[in-house]
């Protein structure tokens, strides 16, 4: 298009004259120029979700949730932003305040663990970390519940040496094998995160930001979180991977010790594929309990991929009907070898994972997400993103 271009403008400069159709003329070539430059953006762009279709929107709001709605749609956004989206923004808000204070004042006078530069609270015992416990599964629930999600489909798979629905009595020993030491999950949204604690209650890994956030912050202590600093390249890394492995012996081993849940994926995608897998989770070499999290949708996709938070927040809050389904998969037992390669371990597990839940093994990661997201915010990356120069 350029050389195009050039061969125009050398055109007029050697004539040096000047034609009253000019500037007809000029439109009608303009046109040829204007339609291939779109031609060639929507090209690069297919191939882009085609190189990162792991986190490609298909929803109806399309991508970035920037999507030409047809006009029932429209409709429908409109009603709920006056009617549904303000009950629900106050419900939320009040289930979470309702939550902080119960936090605030059962962990009154105590003081939190401050062991590996972890500040929590999930070493307490007794009827507070009772009461802890079982509010925050139920306003969790009942947090879900309040957005959408009114029924949650659950199935859970028995191992192949679990008769029915019933559990076979066996020594202690036993029981202490089948007692795994994490929770690993595919990621799709910040969702994931209430369901697991409806479910479970277990502590998750966030960024150290979220540690120092007006309500959630204190959540999250009571939740036992590990806290990393994501951007730091410092030696930092090792001594959280050291604090999960912890972790997960612990669980594994004491039964009152809270269960860790973790997303290998190290992000979100949009819930048809399966990132490689972190290693965090299988380091210990301890047992894990899989789970596959789906959220099928006919309007707008509860998957946080490529969209704003806030925008995500409003689309999701205007949906009256959220769907979930869960599978639960048996108790992993690693092989001996498979614990003296947590590598194989976590491939293991993935594989597993996306056979019984139907998904696309990808082979991309944060990393390309974000060059992904960056292209989406200006079309000027494209070319570099899908063509990059060889230096």
């Amino acid at each position: 298009m350029g050389s195009e271009l050039n061969g125009i403008n050398s055109k007029s400069a050697k004539t040096g004259e000047s034609d009253p159709n000019d500037h007809d003329a000029s439109a009608k070539d303009d046109r040829p120029l204007l339609e291939s430059a779109a031609s060639s953006a929507a090209e690069d762009i297919q191939e882009l979700e085609k190189k990162f279709a792991a986190f490609v929107r298909n929803d109806v709001y399309g991508s970035m949730g920037c999507g030409k709605l047809p006009l029932k749609e429209k409709l429908l956004l409109g009603v709920a932003l006056v009617t549904l989206l303000p009950i629900r923004l106050v419900l939320v808000m009040a289930i979470l305040v309702v939550y902080y204070l119960i936090c605030r004042i059962f962990t009154l006078f105590s003081t939190p663990n401050l062991e590996d530069e972890q500040e929590d609270f999930a070493h307490l015992t007794g009827c507070r970390r009772a009461v802890i416990v079982q509010s925050g599964r139920f306003l969790s629930r009942l947090l879900l519940f309040t957005i959408g999600f009114y029924w949650i489909n659950e199935t859970r798979k028995d191992s192949a040496n679990t008769q029915g629905n019933s559990k076979t009595e066996s020594t202690k020993q036993s029981e202490e094998q089948e007692r795994p030491g994490a929770i690993v999950s595919n990621h799709l949204s910040y969702l994931d995160i209430l369901y697991h604690m409806s479910s479970s209650f277990p502590s998750f890994v966030a960024k150290r930001s979220v540690s120092k956030l007006p309500l959630i912050g204190l959540i999250g202590k009571c939740l036992g979180c590990v806290y990393v600093q994501r951007e730091s390249k410092s030696s930092d890394f090792k001594g959280v991977a050291g604090i999960v492995t912890d972790r997960v012996h612990n669980a594994h081993q004491n039964e009152l010790a809270p269960m860790i849940m973790l997303f290998p994926e190290g992000t979100t995608t949009n819930g048809d594929f399966l990132l490689p897998f972190k290693t965090g989770a299988f380091l210990a070499g301890a047992p894990v309990v899989p789970v596959i999290l789906r959220y099928p949708y006919q309007r707008f996709s509860p998957a946080w991929d490529s969209i704003s938070g806030v925008r995500h927040v409003v689309f999701l809050l205007c949906q009256f009907v959220n769907h979930l389904e869960v599978t639960w998969l048996p108790v992993y037992h690693p092989s001996q070898q498979e614990k003296d390669n947590p590598k194989l371990y976590a491939n293991n597990v993935r594989k597993l994972m996306a056979a019984e839940g139907g998904l696309i093994l990808s082979d991309i990661g944060l990393a390309e997400k974000r060059i992904y997201l960056a292209a989406l915010n200006g079309n000027n990356s494209l070319p570099s993103v899908l063509h990059p120069k060889n230096d």
